[in-house]
């Protein structure tokens, strides 16, 4: 992760005592060579896991996510924050507290995405 760590100390900022702004690599704007290398080492990493698909949140992991999923060759899994109308059944429900919100959101997926025998790389 040495092309991360250069890219955070060379354009991440510190706000305040416990947020690190990204958003010119990784969020706002996005270095696809970056997120290739990440992509790369996360496959590294993780080789020989029995990794069926991704699970994201909604925003900032998307291109992360993708790219690493191009390596696995699995799908990726999106949570949402809004609890949409074609989601009303068989939904599956998360809680999380991101600190640069400051408060608790609610995450939500269609339940057979994720089924029983599904193991998640998130």
């Amino acid at each position: 992760m040495e092309a991360l760590k250069n890219a955070i100390l060379e354009k991440g900022q510190v706000v305040g005592e416990d947020i690190l702004k990204v958003d010119t690599f990784l969020n706002h704007q996005l270095d696809a060579s970056l997120l290739n290398e990440i992509g790369k080492e996360f496959k590294r990493r993780f080789e020989g896991q029995d990794i069926t698909k991704i699970l994201t949140i909604e925003a900032s992991g998307i291109a992360i996510a993708i790219i690493a999923a191009q390596y696995f060759n699995v799908p990726v899994v999106l949570l949402k924050r809004s609890h949409q109308k074609i989601l009303m059944t068989a939904l599956m429900r998360r809680m999380s507290f991101p600190l640069q919100r400051q408060r608790t959101t609610r995450f939500v997926c269609q339940r057979s995405l994720l089924v029983q025998l599904t193991r998640f790389w998130f």
